[in-house]
């Protein structure tokens, strides 16, 4: 059983709140070190502190714990892909990458691609995603391969789903220890690569340049690319043969019309 809806959206509140309180906090944190500046714009006092600041979306494990079970024990969809961008956005660094999976992150997440709102299943791939960066992490989200690949499948053609989950894909391709989990769907590939629109092609194309680049799927690729030219040139045979006929057809009817015009002059002559 889930929190109380009003209690679990005091909490994202919370959260949101307190990742903003940070931020202003940093912000002031990195104008202090500036110092102030004379008019002709000379620093004043010690040199400036040249560190990298430290990212906002560096959070610690006891706010990732709490988006995790929140994502977990809410049924609110915006709630969901607000926790789930949160966490996407965390997952860009590789030391959250480790917690998230740690925590039992990715199963959570994971289970957001069964979900029937197309806006959480994209948020869910674009944070699987960022997480399958992590070699680990690539051992747990490989048993959503085929999930993903379905979804790629049944997605509208083009739409920031499909994309979303073609970039996983990409990601979870660069070895070739999961690849033989995506032969099925080299046919869609193929199928997308030729009606879906550049930003789509140029996904499909990275995904089918990383199957290529392993021996073992080059009988799989080409047996599909064998076939669609097979059928392509059946099925040109049959529009050759069909235009062929119509062509006889077409001139055997203007010698019969020539035929019947020509009987009565005949006639017209032989009475005369």
């Amino acid at each position: 059983m889930g929190e109380p809806r009003g209690a679990v959206a005091a909490r994202a509140a919370a959260i949101v709140l307190g990742a903003g309180a940070c931020y202003c906090l940093w912000r002031l944190a990195a104008s202090g070190r500036r110092g102030p500046r004379a008019a002709g714009g000379a620093a004043r006092g010690p040199p400036p502190d040249n560190s990298p600041p430290v990212s906002t979306h560096t959070m610690d494990g006891d706010a990732l714990q709490k988006l995790i079970y929140l994502l977990h024990a809410t049924d609110d969809p915006l709630i969901q892909e607000q926790a789930l961008i949160t966490l996407g956005n965390s997952a860009a660094f590789s030391v959250n990458q480790d917690i998230i999976r740690n925590l039992g992150g990715l199963s959570v997440i994971g289970g957001m691609l069964s979900d029937c709102v197309p806006k959480v299943k994209e948020k869910a791939l674009n944070a699987l995603n960022n997480l399958s960066m992590n070699i680990k992490n690539q051992e747990e989200i490989q048993v959503y391969i085929t999930q993903v690949c379905g979804n790629v499948e049944s997605a509208p053609l083009n739409s920031d789903l499909q994309l979303a989950g073609l970039r996983l894909l990409t990601n979870m391709s660069v070895t070739s220890d999961y690849h033989r989990k995506m032969i099925s769907s080299i046919p869609c590939l193929f199928h997308l690569l030729s009606e879906g629109t550049e930003r789509t092609q140029i996904q499909v194309l990275k995904v089918l340049v990383n199957l290529s680049a392993n021996p073992a799927m080059t009988r799989h690729l080409l047996r599909d690319v064998l076939t669609k030219t097979f059928r392509a040139l059946q099925r040109a045979k049959v529009i050759q043969r069909e235009l062929q006929e119509q062509t006889s057809q077409q001139s055997f009817q203007v010698d019969k019309q020539v035929f019947f015009i020509a009987v009565p002059g005949d006639t017209g002559n032989s009475s005369s």
